[in-house]
């Protein structure tokens, strides 16, 4: 059994915020493979599901993010897991926007989910670290994560939750390589080999052939008079 972990802020204010990215990756997953209607339980909202044989719990904690850590380690508990069964899915400031990446265990670099979800089940958990880029300056981080994704994020956005969906069969079965795999190929898919070729240029038109000289010397030009 697999518990991914979404992180984010409850509640409609906040869902759109680049902070909730975590949140909006589990629902994608939910969605797209038939899983379970959210319940509420472990002060936070669960969902259950399979790939294949192998279970997955996704679990969003309610408790506001600098308070995930009880939701995680409620759940933990429960279902009798160690923390490296734990796959925590968050927004990363130090990842270009539509970049991911997969981590096993580390620090929390500051991040409030992160730091308290270390606090109640240690550091020896993996990662998803979403990129939502950064601010330029520290002071503007909270403002920054606390705002909606702009318009123009929609399209990498949505490529990046399509990427975390097709790929969370192989994050199932700890299969770091072939998840990247399948984020990699909606994020910057390959070129199609059925794109039309570049048109050839027409080629140059042939130089006209030059006139024929008349060589016949003045005697035989006589002789052909009389013919």
């Amino acid at each position: 059994m697999r518990l991914f972990v979404g992180l984010g802020n409850p509640g409609d204010k906040y869902a759109g915020n680049r902070h909730n990215i975590g949140f909006m990756a589990l629902d994608r997953i939910a969605e797209d493979h038939g899983f379970t209607p959210w319940r509420s339980k472990f002060q936070g909202e669960v969902s259950e599901g399979k790939f294949g044989s192998d279970k997955v719990i996704l679990l969003k904690p309610m408790t506001f993010m600098n308070k995930s850590g009880q939701s995680v380690g409620e759940a933990m508990r429960f279902y009798k897991l160690d923390s490296t069964d734990i796959t925590v899915l968050h927004d990363e400031l130090d990842l270009a926007p539509g970049k991911c990446r997969v981590k096993a265990g580390g620090g929390h670099a500051g991040h409030n989910g992160l730091r308290s979800i270390h606090q109640h089940i240690g550091p020896h958990y993996d990662r998803v670290r979403l990129g939502i880029g950064h601010p330029g300056h520290k002071d503007a981080v909270a403002g920054y994560v606390l705002r909606d994704f702009a318009k123009a994020d929609q399209e990498w956005l949505d490529d990046l939750m399509r990427g975390i969906s097709d790929g969370a069969e192989h994050l199932a079965r700890d299969d770091g390589g072939k998840f990247m795999n399948a984020v990699a190929l909606r994020v910057a898919p390959p070129r199609s080999s059925n794109s039309k070729p570049k048109p050839k240029p027409a080629p140059a038109p042939k130089a006209a052939e030059p006139e024929p000289v008349e060589d016949k010397s003045p005697l035989q030009k006589l002789m052909d008079k009389f013919r």
